[in-house]
């Protein structure tokens, strides 16, 4: 796990963070991580359909043109990789298309 240290909060949010944690029941630090814990992420809903739509448009606008490699070439290239390690030949020069 990690750790975080957060420097130059106001005295003000300290006071509202310690009384938040002993209503709770809690230390300090295990209130900081339950208030990032639900912030960051059981707060966040998964996404709309739209919204996926949306994201990947998005992720296809920033990737166009990069030429992806298909599938089955990555599958040749990974075969003739293992092959190689296995063997120490180049299995690739032997295949056909």
């Amino acid at each position: 796990m990690a750790t975080l240290t957060v420097r130059n909060l106001d005295d003000e949010v300290v006071r509202r963070l310690r009384i938040r944690a002993a209503e709770h029941g809690r230390s300090a630090e295990a209130e900081h991580r339950a208030l990032l814990r639900e912030a960051l992420i059981e707060a966040e809903q998964p996404p709309t359909r739209q919204q996926a739509i949306e994201r990947l448009a998005e992720f296809r606008r920033r990737t166009a043109g990069r030429g992806p490699a298909s599938a089955s070439a990555l599958l040749k290239e990974s075969r003739a990789a293992r092959m190689k390690g296995l063997t120490g030949t180049d299995a690739a020069a032997g295949e056909a298309g």
